[in-house]
């Protein structure tokens, strides 16, 4: 329904109106002053029909029609390798040798560093020494008991002497698994002189080198791994624009897709990544200090082109609008109050009030102010209000560097260079509004 226009719009229309006044006024008085014949050439000079009839102003439009529209917001967001793993010695001891190419790619398990191992291999010949010695013990400590048993049974020995055998083989037994425990210790020391990379991934620099002395605890890491396929990415949102979303899919306003929720990337520069990433959840606590939300979403990195802590932008999904038109920017005046011009099926202008929901690529998405199969003035508005002409005639509105106009019905397009389902043709070119 048109509504009445505001007063600085009354005022643009005043001056219009007296523009084209003065004009047709002009042209008047150029007429008496001209013959008949004059007149004839003036009129196929300034665009009028056989007659004298003025050929109706033509506007460009797009046909409106209703359709639920997905919605999504940009965001800051810095990417984080999957997985971080700082290189740390567990034993102390001299670097003899670093056994990896600085950037490269490592594998877990891999040998990293060798540590001078000496001291561990006695340590473990040692231990290994400690076990032949209890052993021994223990074989002494069987075969008294053994002589024993028969002596106390017939009296012979008293029963507190084969007590005390009973209790030396079983410390014997003891001794000998107190060995077999300091081998592995030992063992596990000597494998640790070899410092092995903890998860695969790429290897950064080596803050160490050969002949350095490291100890076993040191708050000072050799190097550290990252994991980069995937790539997480941590976003943050108002606390408000989470709260709006949750409240309008409540109300019925929006829906969200079921599943995992697809997110896309955009490097500083505007370039596109070309693999898109899914949502993994978002934080329960907001940010005292900012009043913001953290977000995390996953992003397949298999070339290894994202790089920890890069910069980039998030598009998150917001859900879809359901009964939404997509208006080319163009066609809607922003202000406190937005405003649209259609064509009604008298071909005459009127002004209409839209409210818009959102953007998507060079559309505003309007979720109130219009009616399905509404033919919305993309272009011509000027030429058209300065003739002062009551009816005026469409033409279809093409987008930028489209080949051919959109037909009625066509699915929505996802970039700015395309129209989408919403913008319609409006009638064919130089036929007059109905």
């Amino acid at each position: 329904m048109a509504l009445s226009l505001s007063p600085q719009l009354g005022r643009m229309a005043v001056v219009v109106a007296a523009i084209s006044g003065a004009l047709v006024l002009c042209a008047c008085g150029e007429s008496r002053a001209s013959g008949p014949q004059e007149q004839a050439q003036q009129g196929q000079q300034q665009g009028q029909r056989p007659g004298g009839q003025a050929r109706l102003p033509e506007v460009r439009v797009v046909t409106v029609r209703a359709q639920s529209v997905g919605t999504h917001t940009d965001l800051p967001g810095r990417l984080a390798a999957h997985r971080v793993a700082d290189v740390r010695p567990r034993v102390g001891g001299i670097i003899q040798k670093r056994l990896f190419k600085e950037g490269s790619y490592v594998k877990a398990g891999q040998a990293l560093y060798q540590l001078d191992d000496a001291p561990y291999v006695a340590a473990l010949e040692s231990a290994r020494a400690q076990l032949a010695s209890a052993q021994a013990a223990l074989a002494k400590a069987k075969a008294d008991l053994l002589r024993y048993k028969p002596l106390v049974a017939a009296n012979a020995i008293s029963q507190q002497e084969y007590d005390s055998a009973v209790a030396t083989q079983r410390s014997a037994e003891a001794s000998v698994k107190a060995a077999h425990a300091a081998i592995k210790s030992a063992q596990i020391n000597v494998n640790y002189s070899r410092i092995t990379a903890p998860i695969s991934g790429y290897i950064g620099q080596s803050y160490v080198s050969e002949g350095a002395l490291v100890t076993a605890g040191d708050a000072n890491k050799l190097a550290t791994i990252q994991q980069t396929h995937p790539m997480y990415v941590n976003v943050t949102q108002s606390a408000n624009e989470v709260m709006q979303l949750k409240q309008d899919v409540a109300d019925g306003k929006r829906q969200l897709v079921d599943g995992a929720m697809q997110v896309g990337i955009k490097f500083e520069n505007g370039k596109e990544y070309p693999h898109k990433g899914s949502l993994l959840f978002a934080d329960l606590t907001v940010n005292e200090s900012t009043g913001q939300v953290t977000l995390r979403a996953e992003i397949p990195n298999p070339d290894n082109v994202l790089l920890p802590g890069l910069y980039v932008r998030v598009g998150l999904p917001q859900g879809d609008i359901g009964n939404a038109f997509l208006v080319p920017q163009q066609a809607i005046t922003r202000g406190k109050q937005d405003v649209a011009l259609i064509v009604d099926e008298q071909g005459q202008m009127q002004l209409r009030m839209v409210t818009v929901g959102g953007q998507q690529g060079a559309y505003w998405i309007v979720t109130g102010g219009l009616q399905d199969g509404d033919k919305v003035i993309v272009d011509g508005t000027m030429i058209a209000g300065m003739s002062g002409a009551k009816q005026v005639q469409t033409r279809e509105w093409t987008p930028p560097g489209a080949a051919a106009p959109a037909a009625p019905g066509a699915n929505a397009a996802s970039n700015a260079g395309a129209a989408p389902a919403g913008a319609d043709a409006a009638a064919k070119p130089g036929a007059a509004a109905q």
